[in-house]
């Protein structure tokens, strides 16, 4: 493929700007921000690369990724990940608080993801009130967490899954098709680069919410909640999260 004409790239730069100011400090509902989000790539992003990312999504859904992911009920791997600050989080000391939130999110540089991290930071108050943690987890190395932290204001944990190995024992990891790499290279989005690894892997966004089980086998970790959708432009709503949270005996 010819590398994106003059034009392109400066619909794509202008695009990238104006997402970034797309969420303002007062947000409504996520699914709000998607659709002008939405309606700037349809502006703004060239017909071709949109259908790319099409493609991918629709591949995903076929291979059926989100089937292989782990579901409600089913136990989880404990974990210990380094955050922003390279401080090392554990999953079973978060769980001894109450109840974990997790995001599996691609990184700072997807807009959905940012979005998504922005609606999480504004309810992140009420899961406190609720005596429920949140981190999110992407591939994207500590430096590029902190400059996304930094730069939305994050108030909340984002720990690096080098390689996307916890991603994959939640069955959420996939190797980016080399059509769509081929894509990501033309527009400036160097995952080996972001991600600190030359795998071309990412996670398929998900949100779980985990809880402590003690049984026969010692204390593990089962998933009270699951979504995991390959379209990355679906996420479900943080008042949805909060309020499943609300309705569970506390």
């Amino acid at each position: 493929m010819p590398p994106p004409a003059a034009d392109d790239r400066m619909q794509i730069m202008k695009w990238r700007s104006l997402e970034e100011s797309a969420v303002g400090v007062e947000m409504g509902a996520l699914r709000d921000v998607y659709a002008k989000r939405k309606e700037l790539i349809a502006k703004y992003v060239p017909a071709e690369i949109q259908a790319v990312h099409a493609r991918a999504v629709e591949e995903l859904e076929q291979a059926g990724i989100a089937n292989r992911a782990l579901k409600t009920g089913a136990m989880a791997p404990e974990f210990e990940l380094r955050d922003q600050t390279h401080q090392l989080v554990r999953s079973s000391e978060l769980l001894d608080h109450g109840r974990l939130v997790i995001c599996f999110i691609r990184g700072r540089w997807c807009p959905f993801c940012v979005g998504q991290m922005q609606a999480m930071n504004a309810v992140l108050p009420k899961l406190k009130e609720l005596k429920a943690s949140l981190i999110a987890i992407s591939p994207q190395t500590a430096h590029q967490s902190y400059l996304m932290a930094d730069q939305h204001h994050l108030q909340f944990p984002l720990l690096s899954d080098t390689g996307n190995k916890l991603a994959r024992q939640f069955g959420l990891a996939y190797e980016v098709a080399d059509y769509q790499r081929e894509i990501y290279q033309r527009v400036f989005t160097n995952l080996p680069f972001l991600n600190g690894d030359s795998s071309w892997t990412l996670p398929i966004p998900a949100v779980y919410i985990l809880t402590r089980k003690d049984s026969t086998l010692g204390t593990q970790a089962s998933v009270l909640y699951a979504c995991a959708n390959p379209d990355y432009m679906e996420r479900p709503e943080p008042t949805d999260i909060s309020g499943f949270l609300a309705r569970l005996p506390m």
